[in-house]
């Protein structure tokens, strides 16, 4: 058996690639949204009336990148934009009934396809990658 590949970087940017687009294909299927909706959604969920600035920060984006999405997601009907109303220039964005429905269709799929990578790589993997995948996302380099 060949020795597995040991360019983490490379491997990291193949397996997000291919998480990605499973994932993207199985949210649309179940949901109609992306994993980067999704993303925006559950902040929205989390943190209720935030501004785009700091859905950025959250999701760190650029602003320019999350005004973007904030417009699809607006489109769609998923959220609302509304001016902040101490600050001039800060847009308030908030989850819809419509993009509450889109957040709990797409949970099952979050977790059958959470499932499906933890009978995948075994719990101590599954944990292990998490943990490591953490420290990782949170590396100051």
């Amino acid at each position: 058996m060949p020795e597995p590949d040991q360019r983490l970087f490379f491997l990291l940017q193949r397996a997000a690639h291919q998480l990605r687009t499973s994932a993207d294909r199985r949210l649309l299927a179940a949901a109609g949204i992306t994993t980067a909706q999704l993303g925006a959604l559950l902040a929205l969920s989390d943190e209720p009336g935030i501004t785009q600035q700091r859905l950025a920060g959250i999701l760190e984006q650029r602003e320019s990148g999350i005004t973007a999405l904030v417009r699809r997601l607006s489109a769609a009907g998923l959220v609302t934009r509304r001016r902040h109303p101490h600050e001039h220039r800060a847009v308030v964005v908030e989850l819809t009934e419509r993009g509450a429905d889109a957040l709990a269709a797409a949970r099952p799929e979050i977790d059958r396809f959470n499932a499906e990578l933890r009978a995948l790589l075994g719990t101590d993997g599954f944990t292990g990658t998490v943990v490591a995948l953490d420290r990782l996302a949170h590396w100051d380099s």
